[in-house]
């Protein structure tokens, strides 16, 4: 492997214009060789402005390589594949626009793929602070940090290297895309999580890197939240249409929930016992939310959090369980 190999980041967005910025400042910042670098922007046909930001760094920027292209089909599986084919790396990196990254990313992620001869690396997703965005964003990021919003190691961190199924923001060799093929188009979403475990089914290995961390801006209200989380979670089910890779469990616990809840509730019609079910059902969930809800709240040191978590919870739990049971009826009709 040549010692400062080449390296395309390439970044699928659309309507990006509140953070494509920050995106492209924090890449532009990389300590990695500028001459080494090549920076792919896929944007899906965005209505606020976000391609001229894209062409504007460009023109101010010609040090190093920023380009774009159109993506008509608007979603980001299309927007991977229309760059990896064309693009030069040795390495691909795939950004997301919400997204600020560490100026040694680059740099590291090279180094950990050669080190651990590994075919994926990726890093922790860190918090933003108070400083960076309001209470109701900042806590949407804890939520999805916790063990009780998220399972994810990416999201929740870990203090060691360590193999896992999949990643956030990927770095990948370039023979991965030879081996098992480009992302999945018929997947609106999932498709970086389909496509991580088909790569473990052929043998590839992803490495999770603590001091790999990535500055992720969620949605920054319930409203955008509840939709987010509801399109993740059909298409945590939706997917069996297109390929036989069933996904984790922990991805199915939402629509497990939901579909007790419904089975409770039919049947308390016939039994006081599928009533007690129910309501012991409910209680578990409050408790485990409101104690999950106190934890975040000494942690933070801040007594809103206790009042503002219960409901984000619910509306991550709920919108994501409600997404999969229309996903499962999808996929039945």
């Amino acid at each position: 492997m040549k010692e400062n190999s080449f390296v395309s980041v390439i970044i699928p967005c659309r309507n990006e214009k509140d953070y494509i910025k920050k995106c492209l400042e924090s890449l532009l910042k990389q300590d990695y060789p500028k001459e080494n670098l090549e920076i792919l922007v896929v944007d899906g046909m965005s209505e606020d402005g976000t391609k001229g930001i894209v062409e504007k760094y460009a023109l101010e920027h010609p040090s190093l390589d920023i380009r774009i292209k159109d993506n008509e089909n608007k979603i980001k599986s299309s927007a991977l594949n229309i760059w990896i084919p064309k693009s030069k790396g040795d390495f691909i990196a795939i950004a997301d626009a919400h997204t600020e990254y560490q100026k040694n990313y680059i740099s590291k992620a090279v180094n950990y793929l050669k080190e651990y001869n590994t075919d994926a690396v990726g890093g922790i997703i860190k918090i933003p602070s108070l400083q960076h965005t309001k209470l109701k964003a900042r806590a949407i990021a804890i939520s999805l940090s916790s063990f009780f919003g998220a399972a994810s190691f990416f999201r929740r961190g870990t203090e060691k290297p360590q193999y896992v199924d999949t990643v956030f923001n990927g770095c990948y060799k370039r023979e991965v895309f030879n081996k098992i093929g480009l992302f999945n188009e018929n997947l609106v979403r999932s498709q970086d999580l389909e496509f991580n475990l088909r790569l473990k089914k052929a043998g590839g290995k992803i490495l999770l890197v603590p001091d790999i961390v990535f500055i992720y801006y969620p949605k920054p209200n319930l409203k955008d939240f509840f939709a987010h989380n509801l399109e993740d979670g059909i298409w945590a089910i939706y997917p069996l249409k297109f390929t036989k890779t069933f996904f984790r469990l922990r991805h199915y616990l939402p629509l497990f929930f939901i579909l007790a809840a419904l089975i409770l509730i039919i049947a308390s019609f016939f039994s006081l016992i599928f009533l007690y079910s129910l309501a012991t059902l409910i209680l578990l969930y409050l408790l485990t939310n409101i104690l999950s809800s106190i934890l975040i709240t000494i942690k933070e040191k801040d007594f809103r959090y206790f009042f503002l978590m219960p409901f984000i919870f619910a509306v991550r739990h709920f919108g994501y369980g409600l997404g999969s049971l229309w996903g499962l009826i999808k996929l039945a009709l």
